[in-house]
């Protein structure tokens, strides 16, 4: 069991949390400006880190799989339902080359830390496979490079503990980026432009950006009976591509892509809700409030990301490991930044992009959400799904190429 003072088997009072804290969080986002400019997806995510570290709440329990498994999935297509698949295939070709270029920075990085690291570490070469395919994807391509070499189950363990704490710290720091003046000077930031130029000097960021709508029980049983449908049958396709399309080691280059795309849920989810838009624009545009709901569950998720964080458990087994997966992380934000710059692209694209490597798709889409920058939220999804496929291939590279040494 657990020793924290509620147990992973509390599923009441984790639901109770969970909820609670992102209500909580939205609260003092909107009301105070200091939880503003600091954001509501800090005030989540610093809470869940906190209570986990002082074992309040457990860093585990099926209740932080459910908020993976449904509410994610749920709250994209909710998100989606303003797309216009025009506007956001224009957004994605730009997103797509910063978020290739940002690639890069993670290959060097399990580079650099190997030969930094790789008289300290053992299967150094495994541990920089399987952070290479997350750091490009997302937990799916961690756990199919850990299967492929076969990584001791202890190290995969240490591993997850490190991968966790750096990605919630470095949330943290993308989140804050739009707010030094130092970024804001060297790079442009259309969208922020654009949400303060819309925004009164008086109100807070947040508050302003979500007033008050005029919400029917009609529109929420439309909005959410709507996200259900699209959900399940999103993944019954994913699901049927996947078990006809061959995928593997041993299979064609061009059958493990097509699996990788068609096969995938997120991106079945993200492409059958774009059309889905633009087929029946009325009845999107019509539906009051999917926006709010999605948003809120998005939050849920924030709070759970901050959970796994667990600095006890990284002092115990995995700090070595830590400072690799710091190495690749500072390197893939250096590098970002740096090619960002050099090929003109905005503050908002950067930081997207190198989130979506580091995190995946759904954590810089929740990031695009909690900022306002909702023209991206569309665009990062599609972008940083296909990471997925992507990731795999460059883990398998590096672990391949590193097992020599």
């Amino acid at each position: 069991m657990s020793d924290s003072i509620i147990q992973p088997d509390d599923t009441w009072m984790l639901w109770a949390f969970l909820a609670g804290w992102a209500a909580v969080s939205i609260y003092l986002e909107q009301t105070y400006k200091w939880a503003s400019k600091m954001s509501g997806a800090i005030i989540a995510l610093v809470g869940a880190m906190l209570l986990a570290n002082f074992n309040i709440i457990p860093t585990e329990s099926p209740v932080y799989d459910t908020v993976w498994s449904y509410v994610v999935p749920l709250s994209i297509p909710l998100l989606l339902f303003r797309s216009n698949i025009l506007k956001i295939w224009n957004e994605s070709g730009r997103l797509l080359v910063i978020f290739l270029l940002s690639s890069t920075g993670t290959v060097t990085g399990a580079i650099v830390g190997f030969f930094l690291l790789r008289d300290h570490l053992p299967v150094l070469d495994k541990i920089a496979a399987m952070m290479t395919g997350s750091y490009i994807g997302g937990g799916v391509n961690f756990a199919a490079m850990s299967a492929k070499f076969e990584t001791p189950g202890e190290i995969v363990s240490a591993t997850v503990v490190a991968d966790n704490m750096l990605m919630a710290l470095y949330f943290l720091v993308l989140i804050l980026i739009p707010t030094v003046s130092f970024f804001r000077t060297h790079y442009k930031t259309p969208y922020i432009d654009e949400l303060e130029k819309n925004t009164d000097n008086n109100d807070n960021l947040a508050s302003s950006y979500w007033k008050k709508k005029e919400v029917a029980l009609k529109d929420i049983a439309l909005a959410v009976g709507t996200a259900f449908v699209i959900v399940g049958v999103s993944f019954k396709i994913a699901e049927f591509f996947d078990g006809i399309i061959p995928s593997g080691e041993h299979v064609h280059f061009f059958l493990n892509v097509l699996n990788g795309i068609l096969g995938d849920n997120y991106l079945m989810l993200t492409t059958l809700t774009m059309t889905a838009v633009t087929v029946f624009p009325r009845y999107f545009e019509s539906i009051h409030g999917a926006q709010e709901i999605g948003t809120y569950l998005i939050y849920v998720f924030f709070v759970v990301i901050g959970v796994p964080a667990s600095l006890p458990l990284i002092l115990q087994n995995a700090p070595l490991i830590f400072v690799f997966v710091l190495i690749m992380v500072c390197i893939n934000m250096f590098a970002s930044f740096l090619l960002g710059k050099l090929f003109k692209f905005s503050l908002e694209e950067i930081i997207l992009s190198s989130n979506a490597n580091i995190g995946g798709p759904t954590t810089a889409a929740a990031m695009a959400i909690s900022k306002g920058w909702t023209q991206l939220v569309g665009p990062i999804l599609l972008v940083g799904t296909l990471g997925y496929v992507i990731g795999n291939y460059a883990g398998t590279a590096i672990g391949v190429w590193l097992s020599h040494f």
